[in-house]
């Protein structure tokens, strides 16, 4: 193996599991997940020789991913189902179960955004990124960025009005 090829291997290994996170939550499931950081890993080895520096490598993954998200949004797809909704109780906030039932309720308002609106908050509130970077990325506007931005958040207030209650009361 050369130098080259091994360079690839090690970034595989210690940055898989970083895209992996941020391909879930472009996706909102780990399968779809694990199939756009195999897409995005794929795309980046034949391209691995072009690329100037092996330190933007990731970066250059990352854009591969956010790509290949927007050329799935533009697929058709079949709607899905989700059965039943969690009702949350603030009371058991120490409680684990409590936490699981959260945690899945915050998923499923993440999963009612559209795959749009889902990137966009990824892009803004986890990765930290800019609305300039987050339009660059998506290949969109600012102005796109900003209005799929507020949309998403007063989604999420709609679906989730007990959050704010959740969150205040945690100790700091």
């Amino acid at each position: 193996m050369d130098a080259r090829e091994a360079d690839y291997a090690h970034f595989v290994r210690t940055r898989t599991h970083a895209l992996l996170r941020s391909a879930y939550l472009l996706t909102g499931d780990q399968h779809l997940a694990e199939d756009l950081v195999q897409e995005a890993l794929a795309r980046t080895h034949r391209a691995w020789l072009r690329l100037e520096k092996p330190e933007n490598a990731e970066a250059y993954a990352r854009k591969v991913m956010y790509h290949a998200q927007v050329s799935f949004w533009r697929r058709p797809r079949i709607a899905e189902v989700l059965p039943g909704e969690f009702e949350t109780d603030p009371a058991g906030a120490d409680d684990p179960a409590e936490a699981a039932v959260q945690r899945l309720t915050l998923r499923r308002a993440l999963l009612a955004l559209s795959a749009k609106q889902r990137a966009v908050i990824v892009l803004r509130y986890f990765e930290d990124h800019t609305e300039a970077e987050a339009a660059q990325l998506l290949g969109v506007s600012v102005s796109t960025v900003k209005t799929q931005t507020g949309r998403a958040l007063e989604r999420l207030r709609t679906l989730l009005p007990d959050l704010r209650v959740l969150t205040s009361e945690k100790p700091r």
